[in-house]
């Protein structure tokens, strides 16, 4: 009877090792499991369960076997440890927004410095700060913003690719025999994808009041005033620019146009052919 109610030696489900190992090794069983299962180190429960909450201490860890919820006992921490420990997750919780509101606020002061020295670079750099001065604060802080972003929503509008529909429209109609196929527009660049078409667009828009006052100085400088020399500019380049565009665009639909296919059995003669002149030129 002693024999049949003899507990089964423990077995520790992490290190495999017996009570017989360790005699004096704490042993605890967490959870529903049953047999060889049953038992563990309360040690190695310890680094399994650092292991599983990765340094969250607060993190809920079940058995991997049964599915029960570790029951976790932390001994009482006092008052100064309370107080940290409630800073720290504050801290965690307001972090998220306070990096928004950091990058957030950087990117209006940027675009604030930006419009400054856009007005200055426009009207000219005395006129600039006394129109500056001068304005309502309210105005600056409010409009100023509004300058790279009023730059970027123009650079986006395409005109130049509306124009090259039209003409492709146009010239396919009086196309004898044209079909129903319209060549795609080519993209901005060789390999131009949506994170380079927005990088384009982007820079395009910033430089182009630096852009502008130069073609100004440049074609315009029997014009007095600073600020319609930089328009002026500004017009000018953006028609020689979308001039150059539409009909560089216009070719490249054309090469698109006229590409032929070939049939594979002309592939594969032509891959023969250079075969054996290849073959031919290494015997002689």
């Amino acid at each position: 009877m002693a024999l049949a109610e003899e507990q089964p030696e423990k077995h520790c489900w992490v290190c495999f090792a017996t009570e017989r190992d360790d005699s004096s090794a704490e042993w605890v069983s967490p959870c529903r499991c049953k047999g060889c299962t049953k038992w563990i180190h309360q040690s190695c429960l310890q680094r399994w369960l650092d292991e599983k909450q990765k340094g969250n201490s607060g993190g809920a860890v079940s058995c991997p076997q049964c599915g029960t919820e570790y029951l976790i006992m932390f001994p009482k921490m006092g008052p100064l440890v309370y107080f940290l420990q409630q800073v720290d997750r504050a801290l965690s919780r307001a972090s998220p927004f306070t990096a928004v509101s950091v990058v957030v606020g950087t990117v209006y002061w940027s675009a604030v410095t930006y419009g400054a020295v856009t007005v200055m670079q426009v009207v000219g750099h005395k006129k600039g700060l006394y129109m500056m001065e001068r304005a309502d604060p309210l105005f600056l802080l409010m409009g100023l913003p509004t300058i790279p972003v009023l730059l970027v929503l123009g650079k986006m509008i395409r005109w130049e690719d509306y124009l090259v529909r039209l003409w492709q429209k146009y010239s396919h109609k009086r196309t004898p025999g044209g079909g129903d196929y319209l060549p795609r527009l080519p993209a901005d660049g060789p390999g131009a994808g949506d994170h380079l078409s927005v990088s384009r667009t982007l820079c395009g828009a910033l430089i182009f009041p630096s852009i502008a006052s130069l073609v100004g100085r440049l074609l315009f400088r029997r014009v007095s005033s600073n600020l319609q020399r930089t328009v002026l500019g500004g017009i000018a380049f953006v028609l020689i620019k979308g001039v150059l565009k539409v009909y560089f665009k216009q070719q490249q639909c054309i090469i698109q146009a006229n590409r032929h296919i070939l049939n594979y059995p002309e592939r594969r003669g032509d891959a023969e052919g250079g075969e054996d002149d290849t073959e031919d030129s290494g015997n002689e």
